[in-house]
């Protein structure tokens, strides 16, 4: 599986990372900056409110392959957090971090930086980059997050993947497997594979139906996101409406005793 996702990874040189090292003739930082001490000043800098300072140190540890500059700058380009938002150049660095780091050992400090950048790669094929070579690609984006769920055991990646396989998305649909990285994500707090795994198993859809747990996944996933998503609360509504007394009545016990254990 890691060999495939090398062979389908968009591996890219970081050009837009070049002569970073220059910016810090004027600074504290030198072109002998160990990266370590420029991921440091990055952070701090960004942390003290220099989002454009903490974009040029970022930049200089990236380029020298530091994982985690790579992952923070790219946060930063993929959400415009201080800087023009560019997504092509998250790809790129996320991207480069993926291919470097796709065997690191999973619990690992890193691990967790690692395995997001595959989740964010995972979205940027699923929807693709308008006007640029990042076409939708939504086999390409299943293998992705099957691999950031599988062997990082990402539970962002593990919902994701669930969805797509329920949707059919990238390969053919198949509940039982949504259901299965489903259940692995919902355990770990994930909503939206909460709702999922609710859904499947409420309506008995490629599972053995089972309108207690259902009931109990949609409520949890309720409760935790209020009314911000209408989806979620829609579709706990209406298995309430169907259920029966004695099913409400052990979901909601199941759903409280779930959140006591998990708080």
């Amino acid at each position: 599986m890691r060999d495939l996702l090398r062979g389908v990874l968009v591996m890219v040189a970081l050009g837009g990372f070049a002569g970073g090292a220059a910016a810090f003739d004027a600074g504290s930082l030198s072109a002998e900056t160990a990266p370590a001490e420029a991921l440091e000043h990055g952070l701090n800098s960004y942390r003290s409110g220099d989002k454009q300072g903490a974009a040029e140190a970022l930049g200089f540890a990236a380029d020298k392959g530091n994982p985690i500059a790579q992952w923070k700058l790219g946060r930063m380009y993929a959400d415009g957090d201080g800087i023009t938002r560019d997504d092509y150049k998250a790809f790129e660095l996320f991207s480069e971090m993926a291919g470097a780091h796709a065997d690191d050992t999973p619990g690992q400090p890193n691990s967790r930086f690692v395995s997001n950048a595959f989740v964010a790669l995972g979205g940027y094929y699923h929807d693709g980059i308008p006007d640029t070579d990042v076409k939708q690609d939504l086999s390409r984006a299943r293998q992705i997050y099957a691999y950031a769920a599988s062997y990082f055991g990402d539970p962002e990646a593990q919902a994701k993947l669930a969805w797509m396989y329920f949707n059919g998305e990238g390969g053919e649909r198949d509940p039982l497997q949504a259901a299965r990285w489903a259940k692995l994500a919902a355990d770990k707090g994930d909503v939206n594979a909460q709702a999922l795994l609710g859904h499947v198993l409420f309506e008995g859809e490629g599972v053995p139906r089972q309108p207690v747990l259902g009931l109990m996944y949609l409520t949890i996933a309720r409760d935790e996101v209020g009314t911000a998503n209408g989806w979620i609360h829609d579709m706990q509504e209406r298995a309430v409406s169907v259920a029966t007394e004695n099913e409400r009545r052990t979901a909601m016990a199941l759903a409280d005793d779930w959140r006591s254990k998990t708080r």
